[in-house]
């Protein structure tokens, strides 16, 4: 399949503080992409490059078209939401309300229906609490909350860090299982960070592992998995 995102030599900096050293990878159209490493090594850094949140250097390409030096709500126009650690949701608003503002860049008002119907058959929860606040929500249900909103856009690729942050292992698994529905029923391309490297990697088709702000691995899943390395510092086993 080919890349829908593609990133060659990119480098991402806070002031003058480099984080990431001319990294490189790639999500195929249709695929799971996930990136492992440890607190620090530049993975929340690597999604907030790709919508344009820091200051980069390289090339990003989606879908064929540069990307690099957009702004960050003209990339969410070319189709990629972004889901950002700590979830982002608006607790005051109520469900239906943070959904809305999701859906902010569209325009075809019968395709919002649509999404509406389409995002709460993913998250009946969310149906079922859609004037419920936010902030009274369960940390699991915020986390839904979150990928539900970034779906509203109707988008393409879908950036999601460390969605697994704080939940119980129930929740996490049925979070995993409702991204890994969008990604089939809808076509929807994930780039997935994440520090439980056991279930991101059950999750990806391919695997990239950073380590302060260089990729030092990369290949399909299953075989990182297998990796003895990965194994000892990242499984546990």
């Amino acid at each position: 399949m080919p890349a829908l995102l593609d990133a060659e030599g990119l480098e991402a900096s806070y002031g003058s503080t480099t984080v990431l050293h001319g990294i490189a990878f790639a999500v195929e159209t249709g695929g799971i992409t996930t990136i492992l490493g440890a607190n620090g090594a530049g993975k929340t850094t690597t999604l907030r490059a790709v919508c344009g949140m820091v200051k980069t250097a390289g090339a990003v390409h989606f879908d064929g078209q540069s990307i690099q030096g957009k702004a960050t709500e003209d990339i969410v126009r070319l189709g990629i939401a972004h889901v950002p650690e700590g979830r982002g949701t608006f607790m005051a608003l109520t469900v239906e309300e943070n959904l809305r503002l999701g859906a902010y860049t569209r325009r075809d008002a019968a395709g919002l229906a649509s999404e509406f119907e389409r995002v709460y058959g993913y998250f009946p929860v969310l149906s079922e609490r859609r004037r419920q606040v936010a902030g009274t929500l369960s940390g699991g249900e915020q986390q839904m909350l979150a990928v539900a909103r970034a779906l509203m856009s109707g988008p393409r690729l879908l950036l999601l860090d460390e969605p697994s942050l704080g939940l119980a292992p129930l929740v996490t698994r049925e979070i995993f299982r409702i991204v890994r529905t969008i990604n089939r029923e809808a076509g929807v391309s994930v780039l997935l960070v994440e520090q439980n490297a056991s279930i991101a990697l059950d999750l990806a088709d391919h695997a990239y592992l950073i380590e302060t702000g260089r990729v030092v691995l990369s290949g399909p899943a299953g075989d990182l998995r297998k990796d003895e390395n990965i194994r000892r510092a990242y499984l546990g086993y």
